[in-house]
Parts: C-alpha cells; sequence; structure tokens
C-alpha cells in the first residue's frame, strides 16, 4: 500500500518499506512477500444534484461504494487539493480508516496532452465513500454540512440499496443521466410559461452548492435579479417599483397584471412596470443565461452560484448593457411601502367592476323612477 504522507510503498504484510516495484508489481525485500496492486479501467464522476427534495448521486458504483479521487472530493466538497490531501492524512493517522481498505488505483485514460489523436493511461489513487463521508465532517462547507446529515441517516445504505435497485437504469445511460436530466430541466425551464423571475431561480436551483434555505442563496438570487432589472431599465427592481408606482396613472403605472384591475400581488412585481421593449431587452439577457448554463450541462461541467454571477457580468458587458454597482438607491421595504400606499389611493379613487355595475344599477333604477314619475304628472 501508499503511505499518505511521503507516497512511500508499504508491505501490507510486515509494513516495511524496503520494497523493490516495477510499475504496478511490487516485492518487500524483508519478508519476501509480493503483490501486485488492484487497478480498475475508468471509474464514473460524482455530482451532487440539489432538489426540494434533497441531494441525489448519480454514480457508477464499484463493490457497492462510492470511489473518488482527491481532485473529485475538492471539487466535491469546493476545497482546495492541499486541504483535501491534509484532511485524508489526517483521517489514517488517527486510526480512524484503514488506508488499505479504503484507498485503492484505478487506471485512467485521457488524452495526450502533445500528441492530437493519442491516449495516455495512469494510475491515479481513489477514496471510498467512508473517505468522502468523513472528510465530510471535517470541512466546512455547505456540501461538508449536507454530508455530515446524510452520515446520521444512514448515507451508506441510501446510496447502495438507491442505485443497486436501479443498476440496470445506470447500464443502459451508461452512468451520464444526471447531465441529460439536467439538459432537459434547463430547456424545459426555458420554454416554460412561468414569470421571468420564477425562471431565474429554478435556473438559479441547478448550482451544485445551491441550497434555497441559506442566506446565501436568497442573497445571490437578489443580485442576480437586480442585476438584470439594472441592466435592461437603469433601475433595481426595488426602485422601478418606488418610481413607477402611480395612483394617478391608469392602472397605477402597470403595463401588465392578472384579471381587470391590479392586485395587491401585482403590484409588488417589478416586471408588471417594465415597458414592452424594456421586457424584451430583459427576456433577451435571461435567454442569454439560459445559453451559458446549457453549455455547461453538455460539457459536464459543474456550475456554482458564483459562477452564475460572474457570467451574468461578462454577458452584460458584452451587450453593452450597464452594470449595477452596490444594492441601489431604495430598498426592497421603501419601495413595498411607496407601492403599497399609492394603491390604497388607487383603489379609492377607482370603482371595481362590482362596484360599477352597482352603480349603473342604481343610475338605471333612478332613470327609470324619474320617466314613471314625470307619467304621473302628465295624467
Amino acid at each position: 500500500m501508499m503511505d499518505a504522507d511521503n507516497n512511500k510503498i508499504t508491505c501490507p504484510k510486515c509494513n516495511s518499506q524496503n520494497i523493490q516495484s516495477e510499475g504496478v508489481i511490487h516485492l518487500c525485500m524483508d519478508c519476501g512477500y509480493k503483490w501486485e496492486d488492484e487497478i480498475q479501467t475508468d471509474l464514473g464522476e460524482m455530482i451532487i444534484y440539489q432538489s426540494d427534495e434533497g441531494v441525489r448521486l448519480d454514480v457508477r458504483l464499484e463493490n457497492k461504494t462510492v470511489w473518488l479521487s482527491i481532485e473529485q472530493i475538492s471539487q466535491l466538497f469546493n476545497k482546495g487539493r492541499t486541504t483535501i490531501s491534509e484532511h485524508i492524512s489526517n483521517i489514517f493517522k488517527e486510526g480512524e480508516l484503514e488506508e488499505k481498505v479504503v484507498c485503492r488505483k484505478f487506471r485512467q485514460t485521457t488524452q495526450h496532452g502533445a500528441i492530437e489523436g493519442k491516449t495516455q493511461s495512469k494510475e491515479v489513487k481513489y477514496y471510498n465513500l467512508d473517505v468522502i463521508i468523513s472528510v465530510g465532517y471535517r470541512v466546512k462547507s455547505i456540501q461538508g454540512t449536507r454530508f455530515r446529515q446524510w452520515a446520521t441517516e444512514r448515507l451508506h445504505e441510501y446510496i447502495v440499496k438507491g442505485f443497486t435497485m436501479d443498476d440496470e437504469r445506470l447500464k443502459n445511460l451508461g452512468g451520464g443521466s444526471y447531465w441529460k436530466e439536467l439538459l432537459d430541466r434547463i430547456r424545459d425551464i426555458r420554454s416554460s410559461e412561468k414569470v421571468l423571475y420564477r425562471q431565474v431561480l429554478d435556473i438559479y436551483a441547478t448550482s451544485v452548492d445551491y441550497d434555497p434555505r441559506t442566506d446565501a442563496s436568497k442573497l445571490f438570487f437578489k443580485i442576480v435579479q437586480n442585476k438584470l432589472h439594472y441592466a435592461a431599465h437603469g433601475h433595481t427592481a426595488a426602485e422601478v417599483i418606488y418610481e413607477r408606482a402611480d395612483a394617478e396613472q391608469p392602472f397605477m403605472g402597470l403595463k401588465t397584471f392578472e384579471g381587470e384591475l391590479p392586485a395587491i400581488k401585482d403590484i409588488k412585481i417589478a416586471k408588471n412596470y417594465l415597458h414592452e421593449n424594456e421586457l424584451k431587452i430583459l427576456n433577451n439577457l435571461v435567454s442569454g443565461y439560459f445559453d451559458f448554463a446549457e453549455i455547461m450541462a453538455m460539457e459536464h461541467r459543474p456550475v456554482y452560484m458564483m459562477d452564475y454571477v460572474k457570467q451574468l457580468d461578462t454577458i452584460l458587458q458584452s451587450t453593452g448593457r450597464p452594470l449595477l454597482k452596490g444594492s441601489g438607491s431604495i430598498s426592497h421595504q421603501e419601495a413595498m411601502e411607496k407601492a403599497l400606499a399609492e394603491y390604497r389611493q388607487y383603489q379609492v379613487k377607482t370603482l371595481t367592476p362590482v362596484e360599477q355595475a352597482y352603480l349603473e344599477s342604481i343610475n338605471a333604477l333612478g332613470k327609470i323612477a324619474k320617466r314613471k314619475g314625470k307619467q304621473n304628472d302628465s295624467h
């Protein structure tokens, strides 16, 4: 086996490091024990998929467990390779896990960097699910928290049973169903009739580190929403509501709403105040956002929340749109208070269809009564 600290090979029988090796074959010069590394072919990928129901792992299984390299674990927890390597070394040092049980080498085939059309193979160390869970207890990240939660809920049994029962589906799809389903999901969101801000939130939820319960996710969505609005018409969502909600204007300044007259829920949505041209610009900007998400899914590249924010700035700069700096001059609370105040004034001045019909019926009855009064006077 391989020592985690100095990469020296240790005899699994006598623990001697006086070893002669040729490729994957090793001979202990002290006790004479000879062994060969277990080498497997390319292993599938592991991707975290966060949904409202929880996390789903779309993986290939080997001996009823998951195997990941240090690079993959680093990507999973969004931590540096050195940090993950230190955690793994400490796990073995402290005797929490036995390295020869939880660590294996797999042969990885990649495209040759210098010779086009030629592939090259190398041996890469992989660690099983027990190591991944142990690292999850040690790192400080959202994914680490999730793994700690899963571990207490018998994560090992959940993954093994869940994907053993679904083995035929994995064989048929080649283990890549996550990306296909993600791409289908993105395209489904894109073609939906949902209001714009819901579309953005749905695409945002495809980030591997998205968790709707965290303040970070809520804050990032507000940032994205305001950047899009500002690029389209020069105002944040709060600013456009504050400036355009006006009881003196037809329909209180709204350009679109449900029903015959604006309701409270309508006056709180910034998009409802936009002119047709502004709305088209906003939709086109969001379309570029979806293009980026689709490309990432097709290329099997995980996207974090901050990646979406950075890409949005790139899209806006390439189209010459203004970039929002800061959070704007009007707070959400100020916008809501102004909109509600204008709405109350608007209600006083505006009759609902029921009120209008009632007044019309009263006027009609009054006219009938006048005609009858004139007829009686003539007699």
